[in-house]
């Protein structure tokens, strides 16, 4: 998932391994949706340090942009030749496929041309959004993503990692985590290069783990004892109420888990392969490399 009520994303760096098209700086702006989000930064910067232009799309970018108010579409749309697609809070939600839909029309009226959806992975929903981006008319693209590893660290669990303790209802299932770096690098790669038109790219890790595996491997990037705790859909539920989330979104979010933390998204894709030409990033690399920088200090 692109954003959460909590999510505080920070920017990301990482080494672009395409080439670009010629005709890349040719066609326009590109327009980040999303922008400020765990896989938009990191999108909005690999393009700028390509030399490209791009516009953040953000309720604080310039123009501003936000998905419920239909008035600010159009300005950010001007002189847009190509736009990341990731919706906030979530591509599964309920309504997200017709707000989405409404945007790719907009887009294709107003002569863009290359349309890159954030999906996700085992989402009904998020189904039924990447339809109607195929459905548009302009040339798409689909990155349909794993649970993102950077959840650990930007995101709703990141207080469980600094208080040591990781409380989520997924249970003994295994997940596929997949870093936000290799999402950025696949999302730039159909943004800005050929022979990724039709394409869907489901992008997962590596490897299989479950969250307790990667707890374990988060425990020993940080060097100190951090546990996972399973619980109930319920109590995990009424934990986000406690700090403020509105019911507006822990409903859907809930039900977004419920899918999602079945078992349904334990098995390995080849997308990144498929899109870069290499293998993802290991879990235990991401935990490595984020135990640096200090965010999970207790």
């Amino acid at each position: 998932m692109e954003a959460s009520l909590w999510a505080m994303a920070r920017p990301g760096a990482g080494r672009l391994t395409w080439g670009m098209t010629q005709n890349t700086r040719e066609r326009g702006t590109t327009l980040v949706l999303g922008g400020t989000g765990k896989t938009g930064r990191r999108v909005a910067g690999r393009l700028t340090g390509l030399g490209l232009p791009v516009r953040v799309g953000s309720r604080s970018g310039e123009p501003p942009f936000d998905w419920q108010d239909e008035a600010t579409w159009a300005p950010a749309l001007e002189d847009v030749g190509a736009v990341y697609l990731a919706y906030a809070p979530d591509a599964g939600f309920p309504g997200a496929s017709d707000t989405i839909g409404a945007f790719a029309a907009r887009a294709a009226e107003a002569g863009v041309r290359r349309l890159v959806l954030l999906s996700g992975r085992g989402e009904e929903g998020a189904r039924r959004s990447e339809q109607v981006v195929r459905d548009c008319g302009v040339e798409w693209t689909i990155v349909r993503a794993a649970f993102f590893s950077q959840n650990f660290s930007e995101d709703f669990l990141v207080e469980g990692v600094r208080g040591g303790v990781v409380a989520f209802p997924a249970g003994g299932v295994a997940e596929p985590f997949v870093d936000a770096e290799d999402i950025a690098d696949v999302a730039v790669a159909a943004l800005t290069g050929d022979g990724h038109a039709g394409e869907l790219y489901e992008v997962t890790g590596p490897r299989l783990l479950t969250f307790a595996g990667a707890v374990a491997e988060i425990a020993r990037a940080v060097g100190r004892e951090v546990g996972y705790l399973p619980v109930s859909l319920e109590e995990f539920t009424a934990a986000m109420a406690g700090q403020g989330a509105p019911p507006e979104f822990t409903g859907p979010f809930s039900d977004l888990l419920a899918d999602i933390l079945d078992g349904r998204n334990a098995s390995l894709c080849d997308g990144v392969r498929r899109a870069l030409g290499r293998e993802p990033r290991d879990f235990a690399e991401y935990a490595r490399a984020t135990a640096a920088t200090g965010v999970w200090d207790a």
